[in-house]
């Protein structure tokens, strides 16, 4: 019993710290950045074009389903889902290097939005 019991812990700790979204970058966010709106939320085209983006550009780590892979986060958790448009679309131009997250700013800002659009449209897994 003891070894199912530790067995299942390190399978626990194991998926909490391979896939966990860090959350410290979202301090980082200025004001005004936070409360940029996006302006292409909702739109179904601007969505597909975010997904084709996604799958170009991040898929390779967050998965195509956005759960993740090699130790990358999900993009379907309470933290990303819960992020503002703007806060999205500031780490997406400003990356987070010291967690492997890359800039993205050589992305024109309307494929950016577009990615930000995609990604919340999934919501929650």
């Amino acid at each position: 019993m003891r070894r199912v019991l530790r067995v299942a812990g390190l399978a626990l700790m194991t998926l909490g710290a391979g896939g966990a979204v860090n959350q410290k970058w979202l301090a980082k966010v200025p004001a005004a950045d936070r409360a940029a709106v996006n302006p292409y939320r909702g739109q179904a085209e601007a969505i597909a074009a975010g997904q084709r983006l996604f799958e170009d550009h991040c898929a390779a780590c967050h998965g195509k389903d956005l759960l993740g892979r090699h130790g990358k986060p999900s993009l379907r958790t309470p933290v990303v889902q819960g992020a503002t448009d703007g806060e999205l679309f500031w780490l997406l131009k400003n990356g987070y290097q010291r967690h492997g997250m890359p800039s993205w700013s050589n992305l024109p800002a309307p494929e950016r939005w577009q990615i930000v659009a995609y990604v919340k449209s999934l919501g929650q897994k």
